[in-house]
């Protein structure tokens, strides 16, 4: 596998995530929809990171990890939303009980979180 340090790579990643969290939305798959704004904001923040150090970064899911390892210090909110969001990382990866996942993140929630996920993303993308 070639080794990727090209950091725009990634944010077009980071694009073409966001675009399939709101095809996602669009026909009612709430719980991909915001797997699809967890993975864009990885992929966003690993941007950052290899823009920053010019190394590959570790392979992990975890966004706290890499808000620290890039030096962000997000407004309170945004530090709250990326928590959240990096706390439903395991259950919308790995559902023990997709009914009831899919009943407490229903439209108006997941439209939310797809908002602020793009909000985050485009931040990221300006530093």
């Amino acid at each position: 596998m070639e080794k990727q340090l090209n950091y725009e790579e990634w944010f077009l990643q980071s694009d073409y995530d966001l675009d399939v969290a709101k095809s996602m939305l669009k026909t009612g798959r709430n719980i991909y929809c915001i797997f699809m704004c967890h993975l864009s904001l990885e992929k966003a923040l690993k941007a950052l990171y290899i823009k920053q150090t010019n190394k590959i970064p570790v392979k992990s899911h975890n966004l706290l990890y890499f808000v620290e390892a890039t030096g962000l210090v997000p407004m309170p909110d945004v530090s709250n939303f990326i928590g959240d969001l990096n706390r439903l990382s395991i259950p919308t990866r790995y559902p023990v009980d997709l009914k009831k996942l899919m009943t407490i993140y229903n439209r108006e929630l997941t439209i939310n979180i797809l908002k602020q996920s793009q909000e985050v993303q485009q931040w990221i993308k300006t530093l």
